[in-house]
């Protein structure tokens, strides 16, 4: 986000002169970096953030239905979805949030789970899919995975990290020191046309969307494998743990999960899953008359949907009801005894330690969830910004790259040196450390292997300090 305001006046020092080919380089390699994933998350992000309302499409023909006498009991529902599922048991049984709903039930066989959508009141299979191939899974997995597991959440862990790298040195560059008007500055400037209509683009819309964008960046990191990890490790030394968290890790800590819950569930209703012909030690039994119970117990409770109840641990009868919306600081989970419905325990957002809870925060805001569709509509200004801010970037550099080869644009000016950018730099090293060992690479090439080879050198603007004009004072 280069700006003209950002230009010391003539006269300055060849170390000014280097300083602005420092912190411009940064600008390219990051921009450069981040430009493909910007775009490819970004349309993965605008599409999740409208989830409640294309699952609420995908859905419709199962939430209008003509239902005639009552409810059949919770209990049947499970069997007839287990029979629709063959050796599998009871993972979750979703409240229904609608008269006319069809009942949700998801069943799992070891990682395997799928959702059974069921007539509540005759009890008929009316879908069965996997809970890894409902669409808005494929949608979350394309936009923090890549599809391809832990390596696709490195990679966008990465991008997240030089992406603010490539805000920070954008604002820097971009700094209206000495500009005159706020043309160009917090509105473009109209009538302007070729490289500098593009700049005004460039420049105006880092400026609006930069601090937005890393806030949405930042609240997106906790799904990351690596810096999920690191929270938790931070969790661990800060003794903030209380209980596990919330919010994903990555696909292969949720198969561990469902891995989990599926032993969990076949211990806890080994009985049941005996009597449907399964091959499972009985090690407690619940009886069926416990979920129908919880249920109807859970129903009282209104909790914001969906509300999801799962079995007990063995040899416990407390079952675990949990309010799973989107705008994470109104979670609730609660405990039933499934012997005679009492309520055994509660905890609410409020009570979570303060790590989880800014991360709730966080992430309902990232998810579009806090303030409803304001919040996501704001999230889509915010995508759409950061398209608009990449994709002038890229128009920028393709007409101004030397001798239509591709490479980087001499970078032509002059600029103080600044410690709050390398201080904030450093930060972001340490917060997100894979972020700091990529760094530490890139230094490492670039002083070892890029500055021997003269073309390369050119081409990424590390040219050597002979070069420099002294008292240098042109403009990009």
């Amino acid at each position: 986000m280069t700006s003209t305001a950002a230009i010391a006046p003539p006269g300055s020092s060849p170390r000014q002169e280097r300083w602005y080919r420092t912190v411009w380089r940064w600008h390219f390699y990051a921009g450069l970096f981040t430009l493909p994933f910007i775009l490819w998350l970004s349309a993965t992000g605008a599409l999740y953030l409208f989830k409640p309302q294309i699952e609420s499409l995908i859905d419709r023909p199962y939430d209008n239905l003509d239902i005639a006498g009552a409810p059949a009991a919770p209990s049947d529902l499970v069997e007839r979805a287990q029979v629709a599922m063959p050796g599998s048991v009871l993972h979750r049984f979703i409240l229904r949030e609608g008269a006319n709903d069809a009942q949700r039930v998801v069943v799992g066989l070891g990682t395997e789970e799928t959702r059974v959508y069921l007539h509540p009141a005759s009890g008929e299979v009316l879908k069965t899919v996997g809970e890894q191939d409902r669409l808005m899974r494929v949608i979350s997995r394309l936009h923090g995975e890549l599809m391809i597991g832990r390596w696709g959440s490195t990679f966008v862990e990465l991008a997240a990290s030089w992406a603010i790298v490539m805000l920070l040195t954008g604002l820097f560059l971009w700094w209206p020191r000495d500009a005159k008007g706020m043309g160009g500055v917090l509105y473009p400037r109209i009538g302007r046309t070729g490289r500098n209509f593009w700049k005004d683009v460039h420049s105006v819309t880092g400026i609006w969307v930069s601090l937005f964008a890393m806030v949405l960046i930042l609240s997106g990191l906790p799904w990351a494998k690596h810096w999920g990890d690191y929270l938790g490790t931070l969790r661990e030394a800060t003794g903030q743990i209380d209980g596990p968290v919330d919010w994903s890790r990555g696909s292969d800590a949720e198969a561990r999960e469902r891995a989990a819950l599926d032993r969990r569930s076949r211990a806890a209703l080994g009985e049941h899953a005996a009597h449907m012909g399964m091959a499972v030690p009985v090690v407690a039994s619940v009886r069926e008359d416990q979920l129908d119970r919880v249920v109807a117990r859970a129903y009282g409770l209104d909790l914001p949907g969906p509300v999801e109840i799962s079995p007990p641990a063995p040899g416990s009868s407390l079952w675990i009801v949990q309010s799973n919306t989107a705008n994470r600081p109104l979670r609730t989970t609660v405990e039933i005894d499934g012997a005679d419905g009492t309520v055994a325990g509660r905890v609410h957002f409020a009570q979570r330690h303060w790590i989880d809870r800014i991360v709730g925060y966080g992430i309902a805001w990232h998810e579009g969830a806090l303030f409803g569709l304001a919040n996501q509509l704001f999230g889509l200004l915010t995508l759409l910004a950061l398209v608009a801010l990449s994709g002038s970037g890229a128009v920028m550099w393709w007409r101004r790259r030397p001798d239509r080869r591709l490479g980087a644009p001499a970078p032509k000016g002059i600029i103080r040196h600044s410690w709050l950018l390398i201080g904030l730099t450093i930060a972001l090293a340490f917060v997100v450390p894979l972020f700091g060992i990529s760094l530490a690479i890139v230094v490492l090439v670039e002083r070892l292997f890029l500055r021997s080879n003269a073309a390369i050198a050119d081409a990424f603007g590390l040219r050597k300090r002979s070069r420099i004009r002294a008292g240098a004072t042109s403009r990009p």
